[in-house]
Formats: C-alpha cells, sequence, structure tokens
C-alpha cells in the first residue's frame, strides 16, 4: 500500500471520529475598511508559497532567516533527522554479510630434550596465517531483519517530517513575536502620548483648582487618570522587553541594533489571502501529519519484527585462507585452509517473552493508529479555527476603527464644551478613557487579524514544499 492510499484509507475513519469538516468560507458583505489594514492578495493556496514570498516585510524575513540558522531547537531538529539516518545505514548493514581480512604469526621456542636418552637441540617453530571471513551472517529467511531495516526507514522518514514541522513552527512563532513586540511597542507608545496629554491636563486642572475655578473632585480626577497612564507606561515598557527577550531565545543570536524603531503594527502589512473552496487532503500534506504516518508504518514494521522471533535464526560463519611456516611459501600449494560453521537457532521456551513483545508491537501499532488519528482531528480543528478567524477579526477590526473615531469626536466635543464652560472636567475626563480603551483595543484586534493569518498559514502547512 503505497503512502497516498495509506492517508486516504485511514483519512475518512478519523474525520468520522473527530466529525470534522472545512468550514465553508465565508463571504463579507462590502465594508468600508481601511486600506491600512486589510490589502489581501489572491493566490490558489497559500500552503504551496515558501515562507519568503508569504512574509514580505523586511524586518520580519530579516528575523526568520537568522532564527533558521540559529534557533536550538531546529539544530537539535536536525540532528535528530541525521542520527536517524545513521540508524538506516546500521539497519541495512545487517542484511549484507561482515567480511574481515585476518593476518597473524605463532612463533613458538622448545629447549633441547633432556630427559629421553637421545637428546634433541632446541627447536623454533613459525606459523603463518592469512585469510578472509564471514563472522555470524544471519540468513534473513523469515524477514526479521528487513522489518528492523524498514521500521527504521520509516523512523527516519518520521524525524524528517518532525524538522519540516519543526521549521514551519518556529518561523511562524517567529513572525508572531515579531508581530507581539510591534503590538506591545504601539500600545507603549499610546500610552506615552496619552500620558503626556492627561499630564498636560492635569497641569491645567491645578492651575485652574488653584484660581479656585475648579473642585477638589476635578482635581483628584485628573490625576487618578494621569496615575493611571503611568501605570500602563510602566507596564508596557516591561511587556516590550519580555517580548525583546521571547524573540531573541528564538532567534537563537543578537537582534539588530535597529529593531524597535522597526516595530509597529501601523504599516503597510499585506499577506495573501486565502480562497473559498479548499479540499480536505490538502491536510495529509502536512509535516505532523506525516510524521505520524510514518510513525504509525514504523510499528507495523515492528511487528513483523516480532512476530520473526518465533522462527529459527539460521547464522553462517566461514574463513578461506592459507597456512605456512614461511612467508614465501604462504601461498604456495597445499597451504589452503578454510571452515565452515553454519548453526540454527530454533526457539522453544522462552518463558512467554516472544509473545508478550509480538503483543507490545500490536498494541503500540493501536497506539500509533490513535495518534494519526489525533493529528488529523487536530489538523482541522487548526484549519477550521483559523478560518473562523478569517471571517470574523476583519469585521470586529472595522467596527473598532469605527469606534475609535466616534470616541474621539465625543472627546473632542466634550473637550470643546468645558472650554466654553458648558460642561464640567469630568465629561473629559469619561470621553478621554472610552478614547484610550478603544484605541487600546484597535491595536489588540490588528495584532489578532494578522496573527491570524500567519496561524491559517502554518495550519495548511505552509511552506511545505520549499
Amino acid at each position: 500500500m503505497n503512502s497516498k492510499t495509506f492517508r486516504m484509507a485511514l483519512l475518512p475513519l478519523a474525520l468520522a471520529l473527530a466529525g470534522c469538516t472545512l468550514a465553508p468560507h465565508y463571504q463579507r458583505p462590502n465594508m468600508p475598511v481601511d486600506e491600512k489594514y486589510d490589502q489581501p492578495t489572491a493566490v490558489g493556496n497559500v500552503a504551496d508559497l515558501p515562507w519568503q514570498n508569504f512574509f514580505t516585510d523586511a524586518t520580519m524575513r530579516n528575523l526568520i532567516q537568522l532564527s533558521l540558522d540559529n534557533n536550538r531547537d531546529l539544530r537539535v531538529a536536525a540532528l535528530n533527522v541525521e542520527e536517524a539516518q545513521q540508524s538506516v545505514t546500521v539497519q541495512r548493514a545487517a542484511l549484507m554479510p561482515s567480511i574481515n581480512a585476518t593476518a597473524s604469526q605463532t612463533s613458538a621456542h622448545e629447549p633441547a630434550n633432556l630427559y629421553n636418552t637421545k637428546t634433541t637441540g632446541a627447536v623454533t617453530y613459525h606459523e603463518l596465517n592469512a585469510g578472509l571471513g564471514v563472522t555470524s551472517w544471519e540468513l534473513d529467511f523469515f524477514g526479521r531483519l528487513q522489518s528492523l531495516r524498514n521500521e527504521a526507514q520509516e523512523t527516519y522518514l518520521s524525524t524528517a517530517d518532525t524538522e519540516r514541522a519543526t521549521r514551519i513552527s518556529l518561523i511562524s512563532e517567529v513572525a508572531t513575536a515579531w508581530l507581539t513586540l510591534s503590538s506591545d511597542n504601539d500600545l507603549l507608545q499610546l500610552a506615552q502620548n496619552t500620558a503626556k496629554s492627561q499630564q498636560e491636563s492635569y497641569r491645567l486642572t491645578k492651575l485652574s483648582y488653584d484660581g479656585g475655578a475648579s473642585s477638589d473632585q476635578d482635581l483628584a480626577q485628573a490625576e487618578s487618570t494621569v496615575r493611571a497612564a503611568q501605570a500602563d507606561v510602566a507596564s508596557y515598557t516591561r511587556q516590550v522587553r519580555q517580548d525583546v527577550d521571547a524573540l531573541r531565545l528564538l532567534v537563537g543570536t543578537d537582534l539588530p541594533a535597529t529593531l524597535l524603531s522597526h516595530a509597529t503594527l501601523d504599516a503597510n502589512w499585506q499577506f495573501p489571502a486565502t480562497p473559498a473552496g479548499l479540499t480536505s487532503d490538502l491536510l495529509t500534506r502536512r509535516p505532523d501529519i506525516m510524521a505520524a504516518e510514518h510513525t504509525l508504518k514504523a510499528a507495523n514494521a515492528n511487528i513483523g519484527a516480532a512476530r520473526a522471533a518465533f522462527f529459527p535464526s539460521i547464522t553462517l560463519t566461514a574463513s578461506g585462507g592459507s597456512t605456512s611456516s614461511s612467508l614465501g611459501s604462504l601461498l604456495s600449494g597445499g597451504t589452503g585452509a578454510w571452515s565452515f560453521v553454519p548453526s540454527i537457532n530454533l526457539p522453544i521456551f522462552d518463558g512467554g517473552k516472544n509473545e508478550a513483545n509480538l503483543n507490545i508491537a500490536h498494541i503500540e501499532k493501536r497506539i500509533e493508529i490513535a495518534n494519526y488519528e489525533k493529528a488529523i482531528q487536530t489538523a482541522f480543528k487548526e484549519v477550521n479555527d483559523a478560518l473562523a478567524g478569517q471571517d470574523t477579526w476583519q469585521d470586529q477590526l472595522t467596527a473598532l476603527q469605527q469606534e475609535v473615531g466616534a470616541n474621539q469626536r465625543d472627546y473632542d466635543y466634550s473637550e470643546l464644551r468645558f472650554k466654553q464652560g458648558v460642561d464640567n472636567y469630568l465629561n473629559v475626563l469619561v470621553a478621554q478613557r472610552s478614547l484610550y480603551s478603544s484605541q487600546q483595543s484597535l491595536i489588540s484586534a490588528h495584532l489578532g487579524q494578522l496573527s491570524q493569518k500567519i496561524t491559517l498559514y502554518k495550519a495548511l502547512g505552509g511552506g511545505w514544499k520549499s
């Protein structure tokens, strides 16, 4: 059974167990959208795009490339692939005879015989040996060694796909970490500007209070707003520093010196849009699903090895060469020597060990079937969640843009009415807090919208071709 047939045979079962279907893509009605926030580029399937074509921001691409070159988790994953590859070589070598060349010399000296009536003189003996030998070559009549080789091969392929999955996850994590840093940096700038504006409002209120035109309550409310903004400045400053540390860990090396100067969501972000009508078999190309499939095949091969342990094992040991008393006659006629030692090992009573190993192999296969089904179910959940986010984030973002505009007008009117003596300063503070809160929500929603596009790219196995 080939890989495609194998996947498609198990896919309906996994979907039935999960109750999974890909949600149809929801077409949003035409709504006014800020062009700065939504400029999608239509493509067939974003998963087919290399990451260099999906991420167009120069700083983000630079950070991703640095992480691919220096991230320690990715380096460990790549070394695991090399180790698994060497294990395949070891198991493949077990199928072939091991041939060794040998050469030896034996010298012995015997003293003169003093006990016989006829004394002989001292004698020195020399013996030279050279030959080729096959040591313990197991004839794989029942497929034990072949099954072990297949298991090692599938384990290697699983490890290679795991490394690819690690690479895709790393790309997504670095991109999301950069967006998070940009969002928190924007929130810090907003908090700093708000604190500065409210500090000026507090100064004016203090002057009005000293002149007897404002009450104690007006002054306390103005000071409360200033202190809250100052607390936000401290909080976002700490968060930005932690974001930088998290990004540095992902990248695995020093970050560019001008990093923070480019960290903002207020830019021309463009990610390719995902079209409607994606087919479910796209998910079988995700590296984590392919890794689970190869792990399942390895478990199946292990059953073959455990079953073969019930059959006899036949081992051959053979050698051929030449023996002589001098080097000059080592290759002369009549000096040839050989040996041939076949052996057979027939399991009769092992206390149930072979049967237990076979049962374990069957159980491990059932475990890997469950893991494979879980990998497919997880893939469908991630894609459906990401598609749901694609349908709703822009609507939320548009509504928040309109809310910010309304709160800005309310704040401007409240401030004007206060300066004209129509309203007290409390209305100005309330409007100012509402504007500040809606601006914070807008930045967070923008982060959610951009992060969702990256999440969908990852969920579809983005960059799997490259």
